[in-house]
């Protein structure tokens, strides 16, 4: 699919302890490269958004776009800024985060689904009762819109700034297991090793 994608890798890793947790290993690879495996062969492109000095990395690196420290939001208009500056044609970009290794294999394809002929239309990943706002379809005609809501505003909240517009959740059904288990802690690291090594098995 035509659609580029940021991994928002921005976040305070407090909890975790030393060392930023997407770089953390699990089942001998890190989490960021978890994600990347599963998310590579359903976009176009990958920009790792984080204000952390990545050596060696193996996928483009862009700082925020606006002030370090505003949040999700921040690194969603800095992928959109991104591909924006270089020339992209896609409609829409996918926001994911970098701490949750277990992303569908068909993301894309099902939040796809939800767009509408809206230009503004959202698409955000729902399952669990709950929405997951930084995993959504974005539309690059909200750029202009959501740079000035960051800073006019200084509003940092994703569902508050695509509540103004055309917003769809995709919905995942928990039969489907908890596809968006992100990982915050150690003890989450080692249940996400526990549950690759179930899935494995």
């Amino acid at each position: 699919m035509n659609i580029p994608c940021v991994i928002l890798a921005g976040g305070q890793s407090r909890r975790m302890g030393e060392g930023d947790k997407f770089l953390k290993a699990i089942a001998g690879k890190t989490l960021l490269d978890h994600i990347i495996g599963r998310i590579k062969p359903q976009v176009s492109e990958i920009l790792l958004n984080s204000n952390i000095p990545l050596e060696n990395a193996e996928w483009p690196v862009a700082h925020d776009a606006v002030e370090a420290g505003q949040g999700p939001l921040a690194g969603i208009l800095t992928g959109l800024e991104y591909y924006l500056d270089k020339g992209c044609t896609a409609t829409h970009m996918l926001s994911i985060p970098a701490d949750a290794p277990f992303i569908p294999r068909d993301l894309v394809e099902r939040l796809s689904n939800g767009l509408t002929a809206s230009q503004h239309s959202i698409v955000m990943a729902y399952s669990r009762e709950r929405v997951h706002p930084v995993i959504s379809l974005w539309p690059f005609s909200l750029a202009k819109q959501m740079r000035a809501a960051l800073i006019g505003e200084d509003l940092r909240k994703i569902l508050v700034f695509a509540e103004r517009y055309s917003l769809n959740s995709e919905r995942w059904t928990d039969d489907e297991g908890d596809p968006f288990y992100n990982i915050n802690t150690p003890d989450d690291l080692e249940e996400a090793r526990k549950r690759m090594e179930a899935e494995k098995s």
